[in-house]
């Protein structure tokens, strides 16, 4: 007869669809095309960051392998990190640092701590955070003309005051593309039978980025149309995307106003949820399987936390890229989650207990 041992009390482990080989590599895929996005429209400077991360993160993997005899460089788990590095850097970081950081990311917490699957901590974020703690100087000037960093200037200056707030600022500020066409059409079209009427230019600010700022910032269309993929192929689970996605806007809508003089159910969600590394978030750092717990409820209280976490950083203490910062919190806290899982879910105790309960009946 099949196993019917309830799900609850089974040994921790990984259920995707989708092998880890190919995962990283449709990851990796799905990283580069917001990537390629990005540097249409600032000359080839993502690009330059997305070869110093990814030649750095190689050559390590490389230099691993051949001091362990693990030849593990061409699992894909070296490029998706590397390149998950590029989408959370500014373009304009000087690609020497993104190399630094990328290596760092490999040998000091990937492999240093037994390799795939064994890190506690991300090591795109470990890369990121290495680089902006260890080189904020020039980690500001390169992120000095990103919109969100120069939203974060005019808040702490009392600018801004209720939902628009953000728009207005940026559109007075020369952010905002000359172009309307993405805006006035879906305002035509799919928002007007619902009353709904975004400013110009608004969508299309996402779409054609001509200012500064993270490269996944900059090509978050792309995320967003190859979310849908990853999905699809089982390389996550959609699941904990949409919850964590759904808890931040709602956050945002509620009290996402407050910071800039404005009230309650006045938060500009659309704008939180593609910028700030949003999605990066939601669809990657999230579901990583070797930095968050493995049970459905540790998954669960995982994400609402990284929700509420990712807010209160970036809404209420004004960090533009808050998200990142709840997930470094969060993958500190995961051994402790994990634990607390083996002693009250997968407790061997209840699994015997269960097989027992099964054989009497």
């Amino acid at each position: 007869m099949p196993d019917k041992t309830p799900a609850l009390f089974e040994r921790p482990q990984i259920n995707l669809v989708c092998p880890y080989k190919a995962r990283m590599w449709i990851i990796s895929l799905y990283a580069a095309s917001a990537i390629i996005v990005s540097a249409a429209g600032d000359g080839g400077a993502s690009l330059n960051v997305m070869f110093a991360t990814l030649g750095a993160a190689m050559l390590a993997e490389l230099i691993a392998g051949i001091k362990t005899g693990r030849h593990t460089v061409f699992d894909g788990s070296a490029a998706a990190s590397a390149l998950i590095l590029t989408l959370l850097l500014p373009n304009q970081i000087p690609p020497a640092l993104a190399a630094i950081g990328a290596f760092f990311a490999i040998v000091i917490v990937k492999i240093t701590f037994g390799g795939l699957g064994a890190n506690w901590l991300n090591p795109a974020v470990s890369g990121w955070l290495f680089i902006r703690f260890s080189w904020p100087g020039a980690f500001g000037d390169a992120d000095a003309h990103s919109p969100l960093s120069f939203l974060a200037g005019k808040i702490l200056n009392g600018g801004g005051h209720k939902i628009g707030a953000f728009h207005e600022i940026l559109s007075q500020n020369g952010f905002f593309p000359e172009t309307d066409v993405i805006t006035r059409t879906l305002n035509k079209t799919a928002f007007s039978p619902f009353g709904i009427e975004l400013p110009a230019s608004y969508l299309d600010f996402f779409a054609f980025p001509a200012a500064g700022g993270i490269i996944g910032d900059r090509g978050v269309y792309a995320l967003l149309f190859g979310s849908i993929v990853i999905i699809a192929l089982g390389v996550s689970r959609f699941y904990l995307s949409a919850l964590y996605l759904s808890v931040y806007a709602l956050l945002i809508r509620i009290a996402g106003a407050l910071p800039v003089g404005g009230g309650f159910w006045e938060g500009d969600a659309v704008f939180g949820l593609l910028s700030g590394g949003t999605l990066i978030t939601a669809f990657i750092l999230i579901t990583d399987p070797a930095t968050s717990p493995k049970s459905a409820y540790g998954k669960t209280i995982f994400v609402l936390l990284a929700a509420a976490l990712s807010f209160c950083f970036r809404y209420m203490k004004n960090e533009p890229y808050g998200a990142f910062f709840a997930v470094v919190l969060l993958n500190t806290l995961t051994p402790l989650m994990r634990s607390i899982e083996s002693r009250r879910i997968y407790n061997p105790v209840k699994i015997n207990k269960v097989g027992e309960d099964r054989d009497e009946h």
